[in-house]
């Protein structure tokens, strides 16, 4: 890790030249375009993201044609897997989340099928690590949790059979509302806890100084908040139609909601934390506390109500038994 930052950059930048070069030479005439625009996305200065120019570079391939945005996919898929620089598996994972947020269907159909060992972390950076000085060594930390929150966007996208991103718009939440309705209370709690999950994914955020001095890191954050905001509004959506079907919930199901309320309470702090200068979503806290309240209340009084069937059903088993037992009473005659 001795190795002086100015050389380190240096290196880094003459990486990416040599690799553009190479790809514009080597790589065949319909995917050379694909892999450069990819490379230039993706370059190892640590400190600045990708310009918004080089994003929408590789979102252009998506409005073509099927083989071309596959190449694309592939191309981005293997630059990730294939560095072991933090900064440029990071722009990899931005790249990736632009796709997931503003991408063509095409390219977003691409994305879902890349995965082909599975396992929990299927972009696998679970155990990624730049030791090559500490500075990557800390930006490590944001890789493997950017990764995370990628893969929960997209496992949330598989629950909800939708793209977060395609929630905006009055006449889509007015959609939104109505098929969430008609959903079982089965389905409903299961999309609530995979949103859950994407907010305990989120709070894993390293701590870190990269948050106040390395834009990279800030544009990621930024757009990790830009998710949380629409993952906040579909909880309320389903907390709130819910809460008014809370009668219908048996037992199970209610002890499962409230878990998800306590575990989404345990993360309001620290989401604060780290969207401290975005707007506060209070109606969602209230909503929650409220719900909560009522649901623990429910609970008491059908504990109570069935402790009280029980108590009076208890006098008649127990006649029950005795008449059951009285005519086991056998007289043996005495023996003189």
């Amino acid at each position: 890790m001795g190795r002086p930052r100015k050389l380190k950059d240096l290196i880094g930048f003459l990486k990416d030249k040599a690799s553009i070069i190479k790809a514009s030479l080597l790589s065949k005439h319909n995917t050379s375009s694909i892999h450069v625009a990819v490379l230039r996305a993706t370059t190892h200065d640590r400190a600045a993201p990708p310009p918004e120019y080089r994003i929408a570079a590789v979102l252009s391939f998506g409005h073509g044609a099927r083989a071309t945005a596959c190449a694309c996919i592939e191309g981005l898929m293997d630059r990730l897997h294939n560095t072991r620089n933090a900064s440029v598996a990071l722009k990899c994972l931005f790249t990736i989340h632009n796709i997931v947020r503003r991408g063509s269907f095409i390219l977003k159909d691409q994305l879902s099928f890349c995965p082909s060992s599975g396992g929990h972390n299927f972009l696998n950076l679970s155990v990624f690590r730049d030791s090559s000085d500490v500075d990557s060594l800390e930006l490590s930390l944001w890789v493997r949790w950017y990764a995370g929150v990628v893969e929960q966007n997209l496992i949330v996208s598989r629950v909800l059979g939708y793209y977060l991103s395609s929630t905006s718009g009055p006449s889509k939440n007015h959609k939104r509302e109505d098929n969430i309705s008609m959903l079982l209370n089965l389905d409903l709690l299961a999309q609530t806890n995979a949103l859950v999950g994407m907010v305990e994914e989120i709070c894993r955020v390293p701590d870190s100084l990269h948050l106040q001095r390395n834009d990279l890191v800030y544009e990621v954050v930024r757009l990790v908040g830009e998710d949380y905001r629409l993952v906040q509004y579909e909880i309320f959506l389903r907390v709130k139609d819910l809460q008014d079907r809370m009668g219908s919930l048996n037992l199970g199901e209610a002890a499962d909601f409230l878990w998800g309320l306590k575990r989404l309470e345990n993360c309001k702090e620290r989401t604060a934390e780290l969207f401290a200068n975005r707007k506060k979503n209070d109606a969602l806290w209230e909503l929650i506390s409220e719900t909560k309240e009522g649901l623990v209340t429910m609970k008491e009084s059908r504990e109570k109500r069935l402790l009280t069937i029980g108590m009076r059903d208890e006098p008649s088993e127990l006649n029950s038994f005795q008449g059951r037992n009285r005519w086991v009473v056998t007289v043996l005659p005495v023996q003189r």
